[in-house]
């Protein structure tokens, strides 16, 4: 008597992964949709021969959609948005691996491989102007105001110019690499009027000012390893004759008078004369006409 045995395959093998932990540093200026781990390292063998069906997700809060995979079948990952050093420097992933689909009633044996990403600070922002104001809500944009200051017309001053808000200074952005800045004036100064230190920043007067206009300069501050990393301030000088007077009040005491219940915004008038209204006046010695 001959028997035939067919001996019929069971699903009870999970899904291997050759590697179930990878490490990856990822520079933080990597172009979207490059790959960031190959399919041969993330692919799962299994011994049944089933299909297998893959999920990546995510474990770090505010790291969702950055990273994703080619395609249920295909495990590759590639970056699916650009990165940001300032927003989040690591994440870990996890990757799934069954031999049937999510959601399925069969019995499933699944796999996990953990995938740690490393983001590499990359030089990717221009400097800023400080004080400076952030105009977006991550913080990834910040505006300067225009630098003002002001000289004596036909006077040199051998210090540095006292500017406002504060004097002409710039970051990186890129704090970890925080790289080296230079200044120079790459506008509003035909005359060449004044120097602006390319270390320090420190704006300073080269010979006088003879005309009362002000001088709007245009000022660069450029990152030593990369020109093409530069901002430009605006820094508004004006001339103005010198003062060498205080003002004073031409009275030391003013008297006037009131009415009771008189209505808000009410002249006041001088104390003894109804039809005068109080006036309150200063002079300057520096303008004798004025």
């Amino acid at each position: 008597l001959e028997i035939l045995v067919t001996i019929l395959n069971m699903n009870d093998n999970s899904p291997m992964f050759k590697q179930t932990n990878l490490t990856k540093v990822v520079p933080e200026d990597t172009k979207v949709n490059a790959t960031i781990v190959a399919h041969e390292d993330l692919s799962a063998s299994d011994a049944d021969l089933d299909t297998i069906f893959y999920e990546l997700t995510t474990i770090v809060a505010g790291t969702d959609g950055y990273f994703a995979i080619k395609g249920v079948h295909n495990p590759e990952i590639y970056l699916q948005k650009t990165l940001d050093y300032e927003k989040f420097n690591s994440t870990t992933l996890v990757l799934y691996a069954r031999d049937k689909p999510v959601g399925s009633t069969d019995t499933t044996n699944t796999a996990t491989a953990t995938i740690n990403i490393f983001i590499e600070d990359a030089d990717t922002k221009s400097p800023w102007f400080l004080p400076c104001t952030f105009i977006n809500t991550d913080k990834s944009i910040c505006i300067s105001s225009p630098y003002t200051g002001r000289v004596n017309i036909s006077e040199m001053s051998t210090e540095p110019l006292i500017l406002e808000p504060g004097p002409i200074y710039a970051i990186d952005p890129d704090y970890t690499l925080n790289e080296k800045i230079v200044y120079s004036i790459v506008g509003g100064d035909t005359d060449k009027v004044f120097s602006v230190d390319a270390d320090t920043g420190n704006l300073t007067m080269n010979k006088l000012a003879t005309s009362p206009d002000s001088y709007l300069l245009q000022v660069m501050a450029t990152q030593v390893n990369n020109i093409q990393k530069y901002s430009i301030a605006s820094v508004e000088i004006k001339v103005i004759n010198k003062s060498n007077h205080a003002p004073y009040f031409e009275s030391r005491i003013y008297n006037g008078t009131v009415c009771v219940g008189q209505a808000p915004r009410s002249f006041v008038f001088q104390a003894g004369d109804r039809s005068s209204p109080l006036m309150i006046t200063a002079a300057d010695d520096d303008f004798p006409n004025v």
